[in-house]
């Protein structure tokens, strides 16, 4: 089978792979039928994933929900802590400076003179706003600490109920999955025999054109089909009129013809 290359674009470079020195292969590798075989399984595939409809989005999102409320009470579990460090230190603080406050109280038992009076109380002046200066950053982190933990609160009973919420998504999800895992296996058995037909660079651009395309099929007939069975001389992809000669190349099936204009792959349903 060899390929007809309409006109060169980048999909038609992307599905483009005939070896000369491996013509035997690729004869088997690009049969129509093949391609037909794996979007059949691949549009099956697609149709039981539909019927888990928003599930598993809704799913992701409330997980990244959670996620984020749960980094949230970790950070203010954090914040928490570093008040908490605050108020030890400040505490540790105090401590020095009543000992400081309590030596310079001793020492004006003793003085000789109005200005050593005077550069004791100054010390005793300075140690006193650093002991106030301590007790107001203890009540602040005390004030931040409650505040804190009504947010950390609020945050634990949103987690719960975004957890129910998850629970249940994916109970509801699961059962979807259940439901069509037997029947969604044997779609992926037959993907994957259909696939392993195919050589790897026609596969990845099959792949590439049905994540370009809007539908998702990369592999179409001629369009229109008439009440007859024979078809039209438009790409049933974005019908654009086909040339005679590439009709007669995709109902031959001696060639695997691609759209021009959508990058499809035209093939004969019939063959």
């Amino acid at each position: 089978m060899q390929f007809v290359i309409l006109r060169s674009n980048k999909y038609q470079e992307s599905i483009y792979g005939y070896h000369q020195e491996n013509n035997e292969s690729a004869h088997s590798d690009r049969r129509a039928g093949d391609f037909c075989e794996l979007q059949e399984a691949d549009v099956a595939i697609d149709e039981l994933v539909h019927l888990r409809g928003e599930l598993p989005a809704e799913v992701a999102i409330l997980e990244e929900e959670l996620a984020g409320l749960r980094a949230k009470s970790e950070k203010i579990g954090q914040m928490i802590e570093g008040y908490n460090a605050t108020i030890d230190n400040a505490n540790k603080q105090i401590v020095e400076l009543d000992a400081e406050i309590e030596k310079y109280r001793s020492q004006l038992e003793n003085i000789s003179n109005s200005r050593e009076f005077d550069s004791i109380n100054k010390e005793l002046e300075n140690q006193g706003l650093l002991r106030a200066i301590a007790e107001k950053n203890i009540t602040d982190a005390r004030a931040a600490i409650e505040e804190r933990k009504l947010d950390r609160e609020r945050i634990a009973d949103r987690i719960l109920i975004r957890e129910e919420d998850l629970k249940a998504k994916q109970e509801e999800l699961a059962t979807i999955v259940e439901s069509t895992a037997k029947e969604e296996k044997a779609l992926q058995a037959k993907r994957s025999a259909c696939a392993a037909k195919i050589d790897e660079r026609t596969l990845s651009a099959y792949e590439r054109i049905r994540g370009n395309a809007h539908n998702h099929l990369a592999v179409v007939t001629l369009f229109p089909k008439h009440e007859d069975g024979t078809y039209g001389d438009a790409c049933g992809g974005c019908f654009h009129t086909i040339t005679p000669q590439r009709i007669l190349d995709i109902a031959s099936g001696k060639k695997l013809v691609i759209c021009e204009h959508c990058g499809r792959i035209i093939v004969n349903p019939d063959i």
